[in-house]
């Protein structure tokens, strides 16, 4: 493993993994993301440090950082920069974009979906090229990545168009019971302590983007053809374009881990490619089996770990006790309690081997789910 990549995983990654109780996987796909340079969607309700893992992820790589929650009424002027009105006067148009978007590093849009035409515009520009126009002004923006969150996904077109920029989605809910007594110790001691720093810079981790276009993706280039098949099998719209961007993240996976070459159990990547929230169990599945063929590589991310074996008939009981408590004139705290227990569940009925198996478990759990709506 290279310094910098070293470095990155020790100063960064890892204290923040014991800042941020129970978020692993979010904090390993932001270095993923900043690594490719690439962009990160986050799906989940707020008040889930989505926001906030961000912000001292950047702090910690010294980083320029923006963050804005959009509205329906946001205006350009509140994301670029507003038009510096002294040199208005004298005929120029200048946008004062000092503390704004195009002077960040790293960039957190929350409530992304809200974007109105005229940001949504400026942002496709933002997402595809790293570039900003107003007018005759071209900014090239120093932009790492961009991140952004909302709880719901995108229904018109127009918004489906800037989804698709995000090559990584994330599903993130908030914690099971089970991390409350850590989460509430960790959380209190954030509060008390200052952001985290580290030796790390905005440019080292250029440098470790120009080695992704360097990692040899041959030994792992068979399964990625068979996984883009199976994949679309699944019926999630997986482009060529999208097909050939995933080989950026399977050579980031494979810089991460110290490697100059990709392997197979990189394809952990392809558990975030999904388009609607329907498609992660079965995604999360697929992902899994083709992990499990390759266990015996060595050097491997922590998200290719494949998780142990799960008892199906155990977990068949435990979805039939859980349905029992399904009723009508619930509390809003017994279906926000289920709905834990059911995802919780669907999560562990994805790791089951048996395909037939597996899929009647998942039915389950998702018609559970829809009685809790």
């Amino acid at each position: 493993m290279t310094t910098a990549t070293a470095r990155l995983n020790e100063e960064i990654v890892a204290p923040l993994k014991k800042r941020f109780v129970g978020r692993d996987e979010v904090i390993d796909l932001i270095a993923l993301a900043v690594v490719a340079r690439e962009h990160l969607f986050l799906h989940g309700p707020p008040g889930t440090a989505k926001s906030a893992i961000i912000r001292h992820f950047a702090s910690a790589a010294s980083g320029g950082y923006f963050e804005y929650m959009l509205t329906r009424f946001s205006e350009p002027n509140e994301i670029f920069g507003p038009i510096d009105i002294a040199k208005l006067r004298d005929g120029s148009m200048v946008t004062v974009t000092k503390g704004m978007l195009p002077e960040a590093e790293f960039v957190f849009l929350d409530e992304l979906f809200n974007a109105n035409s005229a940001i949504l515009n400026n942002l496709l520009t933002v997402l595809n090229e790293r570039i900003y126009r107003r007018g005759i002004e071209v900014h090239a923006l120093p932009l790492v990545s961009l991140f952004s969150a909302s709880n719901h996904l995108p229904e018109d077109e127009a918004l489906a168009a800037l989804f698709d920029r995000f090559l990584l989605r994330c599903h993130v809910d908030s914690l099971k019971r089970d991390y409350l007594p850590e989460l509430l110790r960790a959380g209190w001691a954030l509060e008390r302590q200052p952001p985290a720093s580290s030796s790390i810079s905005t440019a080292d981790l250029e440098e470790m983007s120009a080695r992704v276009l360097q990692v040899d993706l041959t030994p792992a280039e068979e399964a990625y053809r068979d996984a883009i098949c199976k994949i679309r099998d699944l019926g999630i719209a997986f482009s060529d374009r999208r097909a050939v961007k995933v080989m950026k993240l399977l050579a980031a996976s494979a810089v991460l881990c110290g490697r100059t070459s990709a392997q197979a159990s990189d394809l952990w990547v392809l558990r975030y490619v999904w388009d609607q929230e329907e498609q992660i169990e079965p995604l999360r599945s697929l992902v899994h089996r083709i992990l499990e063929e390759h266990q015996l590589e060595t050097n491997r991310h922590p998200l290719a770990e494949v998780r142990k074996v799960v008892d199906a008939d155990e977990l068949a009981l435990q979805i039939a006790a859980a349905a029992k408590e399904v009723s009508a004139g619930m509390t809003l705290a017994t279906v926000a309690r289920l709905r834990e227990r059911f995802a919780d569940l669907a999560d562990q009925a994805a790791w089951v081997a048996d395909p037939k198996t597996r899929d009647f478990l998942l039915q389950r759990t998702r018609e559970q789910m829809e009685k809790l709506k």
